[in-house]
């Protein structure tokens, strides 16, 4: 492979100027723009800058300090700098730099192109001393480079025999006459740049300064006007900081590609209606996991060829490997784990227990969730593009299982201190640069210390697992349940395992102070899988039973409880119909809370925060929260949820301040350069850009990156937003937030058809005793046409077991039952019902099942 580092520099020989100094006058007075980001390292950061193949650097004392190697022929045999630096040709530049060395050097400070065939703009030679001396030096650019593409500012330090180091501070480079991108605001037409379905609601959001509504025009692909109207003035924005019109077209419902809307003089990004929309993303969202494997080459059968890669972490050289891994230094464990497999969980290679966690449960729900309320069909085997497709499991839960299987291991072993407890994370003992694809980390990799929160998200997910594979692979679910009981009773042994949130060299530290919301979601689901009364007690004796946890914030990483509740209201239990009543009804008043908020919004998206600003990974959140809108649906069949899901889909879509889609590969303007150590295409043309379906982590007032903070100083909450590989706190990308995404885009898929009315009502009636229950259903055709056969289908709500029916055929999977007609009652006239019945052994308290459907049809 190339030396990444090397493939940076401004090396190229045939394309060196004159060494020695190029200063020319200015050729015109230059516009006050900032060119450089970082270039005080005031904040101790030395993101964007790098070091180059025969140094290493860092801020110190505020100063970014290269260590060099001596023994190097060339200047640019050991070098810093930084990339997508701006250049405009016939421009003026001013570069002013302040620099020092242990030992005096001539150095070369170089402007100029970052790729091959490294054309260069300027260079200058200056003699640095252990003195701190300061430089100043005006040139015109002879090339053009946009914002975010190939220029580059580097700083030659090599050619000597010594070793050396070479400090330099308050760098900066002033000039141009186009504002660095993020200062302008983006084109004013803002729709789901993917589409809209035929039936719902099709707005989009217009920034324009006018206080009067605005003609607008619908134009088909071929440039034919199909609707027109006027706007309505929504005033000003607070998430924007614009004044804000509403376009409704949603009386146009003919299906179509390549729409447009002007607004004035001002046009949209085309777009589709079309109930089809949607379709393909729920498996793209998914495919993003099998590009984030580790330990496993991802294969060009897969992916394509752009995106394939070696298998990462493996103890083969460079790699130190996932393989014998030891722990942080004065942790106090004295062993080591292996822990291949998993999934790096964003743009670095970490893996994280609790972020891993929430990632596994959430993809593995949005197929139980089908399971229970949806249509599971289209997550069936050979959907999904991977190694194990087609091994008649279905690929959803194949590709969480390479996850689950990650967390096993994580475990503290039998013997051990802390047994049963699990790791918080495993990642690189120092923070590596991009690009650095897996296989290339030369890092040693470190375990932290175990924490309370990992192991109870260890204990919540393996318990999942084991209900959904207890059918499919018994010795797995049998598996996965007892590390669960174990990680659960090593937790409460040690309930204040809080992790060190100053471990954060070589991956984040992911500290989280409150266990109580982890300590819910667990015995939430160790109960639903094991009926257990100890269980039982600690969910309906917490604080955050009945859906407490359930807020307009949201849910993620840090904060579980709602992901408890969801598995309570979801599947069958022996828990009161009044209390699982409770959590629902929590779920659809913060829906109702989501809804009513973006009906005040210029750019809808269920979000909020005290002060309105919006925090790292902010688009997580609004997808969480259009699973909130989902599943008030699923349970209410209220339209408006229905309608408030896909409005969330169309915020993330395009509909926004910035006119991005923030998903890779969908729209006509989708993210790009998410930040990514092997997706780096910015940095390196030889790598691919984003592959469809990463969702980024999207606006961020917090503003935590060079980049960012360099841009959008002053940003509105909802632009505070870039597309740049370095800006890392508002376009990095990470397994929790994709699997947020791919939940709502399995549901949206779902649902991107008017549900038919329910067709049947169910009366259900029983007598139990200390063993068992005697029950009768009846079941009436409340639809216009006849049944000619019928199949009801039902969840026991608790370890009941079927006796013996009647009037039907009775067969029993796990809780889930089924019934179907005999020939002498499988028509069912309009209007008409058939009655059927049940024994079943009853060993706790039996409840009411909470859904019937005949048909396929919910009934009421």
């Amino acid at each position: 492979m190339p030396n990444r580092a090397r493939r940076r520099a401004l090396t190229a020989t045939g394309a060196l100027l004159a060494a020695g100094l190029l200063v020319l006058p200015p050729a015109a007075a230059a516009a006050e723009y900032e060119r450089v980001v970082n270039g005080d390292f005031a904040s101790g950061e030395v993101n964007p800058w790098w070091n180059g193949a025969g140094t290493t650097g860092s801020v110190v004392g505020g100063e970014f300090c290269s260590k060099v190697t001596g023994g190097t022929v060339n200047g640019y045999d050991a070098l810093a700098g930084q990339n997508g630096v701006a250049y405009e040709a016939g421009q003026s530049y001013t570069l002013k730099f302040d620099a020092r060395a242990v030992t005096e050097q001539p150095i070369s400070a170089v402007a100029g192109e970052a790729v091959d065939p490294y054309r260069q703009i300027a260079r200058t030679e200056v003699v640095v001393t252990p003195e701190p001396q300061s430089f100043t030096y005006t040139f015109e650019s002879t090339l053009d480079f946009p914002a975010a593409g190939n220029g580059q500012l580097a700083f030659w330090f090599g050619g000597q025999s010594f070793d050396n180091t070479i400090c330099v501070d308050n760098v900066s480079l002033i000039g141009g006459v186009l504002p660095p991108p993020g200062l302008e605001p983006a084109a004013p037409v803002r729709v789901n740049q993917v589409g809209y379905l035929p039936d719902l609601p099709k707005q989009a959001s217009v920034a324009n300064e006018s206080t009067t509504p605005l003609p607008w025009t619908l134009k088909n692909a071929a440039g034919a006007a199909v609707a027109s109207g006027q706007s309505t003035p929504k005033g000003l924005d607070a998430g924007s900081g614009e004044n804000v019109h509403l376009v409704d077209f949603s009386a146009y419902e003919t299906v179509g590609t390549g729409y447009t809307l002007t607004v004035g003089g001002d046009t949209s990004h085309p777009f589709d209606i079309s109930p089809d929309v949607l379709t393909d993303l729920r498996y793209d969202s998914l495919a993003f996991f099998y590009h984030q494997r580790s330990g496993t080459p991802i294969e060009a059968e897969y992916v394509g060829a752009e995106y394939a890669r070696p298998a990462g972490h493996l103890n083969v050289a460079p790699n130190k490997g996932d393989n014998d891994v030891p722990c942080l230094a004065g942790i106090g464990c004295d062993y080591t784990l292996d822990v291949p497999g998993g999934w790096y969980d964003a743009g670095d290679h970490g893996k994280y227990v609790v972020n891993g966690g929430i990632s596994a449960w959430q993809v593995l729900n949005e197929y139980e969730r089908a399971l229970r309320v949806g249509d599971a069909t289209a997550l069936g085997d050979g959907k999904l593009s991977i190694p194990e497709s087609g091994n008649g499991v279905p690929d959803i839960l194949d590709e969480a299982r390479w996850e689950v299987e990650f967390l096993l291991k994580m475990q503290v072993p039998a013997g051990q201190p802390l047994a049963g407890m699990a790791h918080h994370k495993i990642h690189d003992a120092q923070w590596t640069g991009l690009p650095l694809l897996p296989h290339e980390d030369p890092q040693v990799r470190r375990l932290s210390a175990p924490s309370t929160a990992a192991t109870l998200n260890l204990a919540a997910v393996a318990a999942q697992a084991s209900r959904l594979w207890k059918d499919i692979d018994p010795a797995f679910s049998a598996q996965a349940l007892a590390a669960a009981e174990k990680a659960y009773l090593a937790a409460e042994a040690n309930p204040a395992k809080i992790a060190d949130p100053n471990d954060g060299t070589g991956g984040g530290a992911y500290g989280d102070s409150t266990v109580t919301d982890e300590f819910y979601w667990a015995a939430a689901e160790l109960f639903v899988t094991t009926g257990k009364s100890d269980y039982r007690a600690d969910v309906t004796g917490s604080s955050l039973y009945k859906g407490a946890s359930i807020n307009t914030r949201g849910f993620d990483w840090g904060s579980t409880g709602a992901l408890g509740d969801i598995t309570l209201a979801l599947v069958p239990t022996t828990l009161p119909a009044g209390d699982i009543a409770a959590i629902r009804q929590a779920i659809t008043t913060t829906a109702d809370g989501h809804l009513a908020q973006m009906a005040t919004q210029g750019h809808p998206a269920p979000y909020r925060t005290q002060d309105g600003s919006y925090e790292w990974g902010s688009n997580g959140l609004v997808a969480n929260n259009g699973v909130v809108l989902a599943l008030a649906y699923d349970f209410t069949k209220q339209e408006k949820y229905r309608e408030g899901a896909f409005g969330v889909m169309n915020y993330l879509l395009g509909r926004n301040p910035v006119n991005y889609s923030y998903v890779s590969g969908w729209g006509d303007q989708p993210v790009r350069n998410v930040h990514h150590r092997h997706w780096a295409n910015q940095l390196d043309p030889t790598l691919p850009i984003a592959p469809p379906g990463a969702l980024s982590g999207g606006p961020n007032s917090a503003l935590q990156d060079p980049i960012a903070a360099g841009l959008l100083k002053g940003c509105p909450a909802q632009r505070c937003f870039i597309d740049h590989i370095e800006a890392y706190s508002v376009n990095e990308v990470t397994v929790n937030w994709n699997s947020a995404l791919a939940w709502l885009a399995n549901w949206t898929a779902e649902k991107s058809t008017v549900e038919p009315a329910a067709s049947c009502s169910v009366a259900y009636t029983a007598n139990g005793w200390n063993s068992g229950l005697s029950a009768s259903v009846v079941l009436k055709n409340t639809s216009a046409a006849a049944w000619n056969g019928w199949t009801l289908k039902f969840a026991f709500g608790g370890e009941q077991k079927l006796q013996h029916g009647w009037s039907a055929n009775w067969s029993q999977s796990g809780r889930d039952v089924t019934a179907t007609n005999l020939p002498w009652n499988g028509t069912v006239a309009p209007g008409a019902s058939v009655t059927v019945g049940f024994n079943a052994s009853s060993p706790g308290p039996a409840t009411t099942p909470s859904t019937f459907s005949v048909n396929g049809s919910t009934c009421k």
